[in-house]
């Protein structure tokens, strides 16, 4: 077990571990074995025992973990959990299981949380996913680390377990759950491996074990590479990340789907990981692309032009404002403010940068409102003729989620200027201007933006 702690960097020295015990003879082995190491490695262990109430007796299983504590001198905490019967039993017992382990982590600040799983665990999810049509992330198997939970017996076969239990005159208990057939994966640990073993292989679950962590070499690497792909190519910002589609059609497949998988993962996504980012691919990639954003493992993807944007919710809209004039109306949608100033006209300059425009004051009809562009919208540019506002946005390459947040100034109802992109017809300042109206769109400060 220390060779593996040590092979895949499970832990330091120092640490708090939390160790999960179900009173079955792998976890019971996973606490004797840590405790062993305890000293020389300077650990803090700490009990976690969760009662899935799942069967009548199971308080007795929570006894003997209690027991078993004091024995080590280890303190042990018991968490009571409800599982919900609805869809698969053993998916629902595990998510409540590992969100007990996470909490009670928290509470203790534990730096790992040690889980008893084994080579033969491995071996039968290995075969279980091979039978479901996994590619070569579902044949990885069980990951030896991940985050902070840390699985040391991962190499270890459960028959030298027990021959070691059996030596230090330790007793564990046996879940009779563990033999009933209605669940997969007692049906492939006790009828389809030995079957394979006595038939086919005796070494079949060593096997096994060798094609997970081939696959996990492979996934390591896969993700790697993706990951570079992924701090090369993106844009973070509002909760969500951009991609442009030309580089990331240019790499393999596999890699781009990992890039998405893990674009969606970085944004707190708890998309499954396989199939998702595939489909995810080919509906990004379609031709022609879709023109409507669609969600998968609760995140919106949309295609704009040669972007691509991750989201796990939609950028807000700009609302509708009045305009005051002179003063600063604030924008935290876009995190801009529109600052509005009269001067007169004799000593004022044209300003030529995109963000400040100027009209004649006294040729501007009505109160000034700022907003989103809307659905149909026509507008009659400086020096132009009148076009769909929607055309001018997709010609000023605006992609689509950002349109319902470019600010567009209206003056008596008609269009004055889309902020930052064209200046409107209205109100132009001449000769005979005598005041003018100068609109300037300014980044907030974030403390504005915060307020």
């Amino acid at each position: 077990m220390e060779r593996t702690i040590r092979r895949h960097a499970m832990l330091a020295g120092g640490e708090t571990v939390l160790v999960a015990v179900s009173g079955g003879a792998d976890s019971v082995a996973l606490l004797h074995l840590l405790a062993g190491l305890a000293p020389e490695w300077r650990l803090r262990l700490h009990v976690l025992h969760v009662d899935h109430q799942l069967r009548p007796d199971s308080p007795g299983d929570a006894d003997f973990v209690q027991a078993l504590g004091a024995r080590f001198g280890v303190p042990v905490d018991i968490a009571t959990v409800t599982v919900d019967s609805r869809g698969s039993l053993e998916a629902a017992a595990r998510a409540a299981r590992y969100a007990a382990l996470e909490t009670s982590a928290a509470r203790l600040g534990a730096h790992r949380v040690a889980l008893g799983h084994t080579a033969d665990d491995q071996a039968e999810t290995v075969l279980m996913r091979l039978l479901e049509g996994a590619g070569v992330r579902g044949l990885a198997g069980i990951p030896p680390v991940r985050g902070r939970i840390i699985r040391p017996l991962i190499e270890l076969h459960r028959a030298a377990l027990e021959t070691e239990l059996r030596r230090a005159a330790l007793p564990w208990v046996e879940d009779p759950t563990n033999r009933d057939p209605k669940f997969l994966r007692n049906r492939i640990r006790h009828e389809l491996l030995p079957l394979l073993a006595d038939s086919y292989n005796p070494e079949i679950a060593s096997a096994l074990t060798r094609v997970s962590a081939l696959a996990r070499d492979t996934v390591t690497a896969l993700d790697r590479a993706a990951g570079i792909e992924l701090d090369r190519l993106s844009t973070f910002g509002d909760g969500a990340v951009t991609l442009p589609l030309g580089p990331l059609r240019a790499l393999p497949r596999q890699v781009a789907a990992e890039v998405l998988r893990q674009a969606a993962e970085r944004l707190g996504s708890r998309a499954p990981l396989r199939a998702w980012s595939h489909r995810g691919l080919r509906r990004t990639f379609a031709v022609p692309p879709p023109r409507r954003p669609f969600r998968l493992g609760g995140v919106t993807i949309e295609v704009s032009g040669v972007l691509a944007r991750l989201a796990l919710a939609p950028l807000a809209a700009l609302a509708e404002r009045p305009v005051s004039v002179p003063g600063r109306t604030e924008l935290p949608e876009i995190g801009q403010a529109l600052e509005t100033q009269l001067a007169g006209a004799e000593a004022y300059a044209i300003p030529r940068e995109p963000g400040r425009v100027a009209f004649d004051a006294d040729e501007l009809a009505g109160p000034l409102v700022v907003r989103a562009p809307r659905r149909g919208e026509r507008f009659v540019p400086f020096g132009g003729v009148e076009r769909r506002l929607k055309t001018l946005l997709i010609d000023a390459k605006v992609p689509r989620w950002d349109r319902c947040r470019v600010p567009v100034v209206e003056a008596g109802g008609a269009v004055i200027w889309i902020g930052k992109l064209r200046r409107g017809a209205a109100a132009r300042v001449t000769a005979r201007t005598r005041r003018v109206l100068e609109l300037a769109l300014v980044p907030l400060a974030e403390s504005d933006r915060d307020r």
